[in-house]
């Protein structure tokens, strides 16, 4: 397996720039936890967004950055609980070709994916995993 250590999708002209488009439910953590996404643990605070997307995976994404990404549907006031949908922005995407592993940011939790499945870079420094089954249904090329 390879370790991703320092990467930057901005100069890797294997790089596709993408977009996502996805309704999830979302809750919010009552408490401190880890969930273990398919990718690996993902770490959580009180008031982080647990989300499951609409092909029931699960993740974390952090308060702060939440309420930056996702709009409430269906009714639902932002900071309850519902169905929200991400806003779309382009981000970057690698396929990757082995297994790998990299952190979802400095000291962050550790990540791995398997031949075929997709590093994410939302933002310098802020690096995800994506399965390849998942990014087929949710990612489309923004160019």
């Amino acid at each position: 397996m390879t370790a991703l250590i320092t990467i930057d999708l901005s100069t890797d002209p294997a790089a596709l720039r993408v977009v996502k488009d996805e309704a999830v439910a979302v809750e919010f953590a009552a408490s401190a936890g880890e969930l273990m996404s398919l990718e690996g643990p993902n770490r959580y605070q009180f008031g982080d967004a647990i989300i499951t997307g609409a092909t029931g995976e699960r993740w974390v994404v952090s308060r702060e950055r939440f309420d930056a990404k996702y709009v409430p549907e269906q009714n639902v006031v932002h900071g309850e609980p519902g169905v929200y949908r991400n806003r779309p922005a382009v981000v970057l995407a690698k396929e990757m070709h082995d297994a790998f592993s990299l952190a979802r940011s400095d000291a962050g939790d550790i990540l791995t994916g398997a031949a075929g499945d997709w590093v994410m870079q939302y933002a310098p420094g802020d690096f995800g995993v994506v399965k390849a089954e998942r990014f087929a249904k949710v990612y489309k090329r923004a160019d």
